[in-house]
């Protein structure tokens, strides 16, 4: 089985990609969440895998507080043929050390993941000054890049191939997830900042369809302050309209999630 969440669509067509692959279930954190589903059963043989974007050079929040939760029977039934576990994380540009944050929260429930990867995706994360999307020509051949590298993936994970490690965790990861990060998953992960232009909304309602956590309701849309917001930009990024913003400085900012250009065909 693969867990993964996603906002923008990344790191959906990532594991997509390899669950249809290897012919393994594809679950979807926040789906499980609502159920409160985290009780879950390895069959003998069966691979367990994590697809999940870095956010500030973390696991997303959500990502770290389903896996505590998380109760696996079978697991590593035989010291022989331990359970295959893998996992993959998403990033515009380098994920410092969020697969090391990510392999202490699966301590605790008896797993790590001993091949790991990260995939460079199109940038989404916008509400910083020094962080935008990337342009048209960038962005492609991100997409491109990631495909190649998918099929090295999917060979790996399908022949079950342990102690691999393909990450780009960049210059200085330890100050990239535990200083930055560690500031901006505690103080910056908050739903007060969106906005949305009443004059420009046309109270379609995709932004509360693609919201994973449930976090916005009516047209034009309200946020709900519950804590629940991870972020994500979804939002942001599927308004057909460039009504919603976070703060002032998205106002001027591009927009992305993964397939958009296509949809605008």
């Amino acid at each position: 089985m693969i867990f993964y969440f996603s906002g923008t669509g990344n790191t959906r067509w990532v594991a997509k990609q390899i669950a249809e692959a290897i012919g393994e279930e594809l679950l979807f954190i926040p789906d499980l969440i609502r159920e409160g589903r985290y009780d879950f059963t390895l069959a003998a043989d069966e691979r367990i895998g994590f697809c999940f974007p870095t956010h500030g050079w973390q696991p997303p929040g959500i990502v770290r507080a389903f896996v505590r939760q998380m109760r696996i029977k079978g697991l590593g039934d035989t010291e022989e043929s331990p359970h295959y576990c893998w996992a993959l994380t998403t990033c515009g540009d380098n994920m410092g050390e969020a697969m090391t944050i990510f392999n202490k929260e699966l301590k605790h429930i008896g797993l790590q993941a001993e091949t790991v990867f990260s995939v460079i995706m199109p940038e989404s994360y916008v509400c910083l000054p020094f962080m935008k999307t990337d342009p048209e020509e960038k962005e492609l051949w991100k997409i491109e890049n990631a495909q190649r590298q998918m099929h090295h993936i999917i060979g790996i994970v399908k022949d079950r191939k342990r102690g691999i490690e393909e990450l780009e965790k960049g210059a200085t990861p330890r100050l990239y997830s535990y200083v930055i990060g560690g500031y901006f998953n505690k103080k910056m992960i908050t739903d007060r900042k969106f906005t949305v232009d009443a004059t420009v909304c046309i109270q379609c309602g995709k932004c509360s369809k693609v919201c994973p956590v449930d976090n916005i309701k009516g047209t034009p849309p309200m946020w709900l302050h519950n804590g629940r917001c991870t972020c994500c930009l979804a939002c942001y990024h599927y308004c057909p309209v460039h009504a919603i913003n976070y703060g002032k400085i998205t106002r001027k900012r591009g927009q992305y999630y993964f397939n958009r250009r296509e949809d605008r065909r």
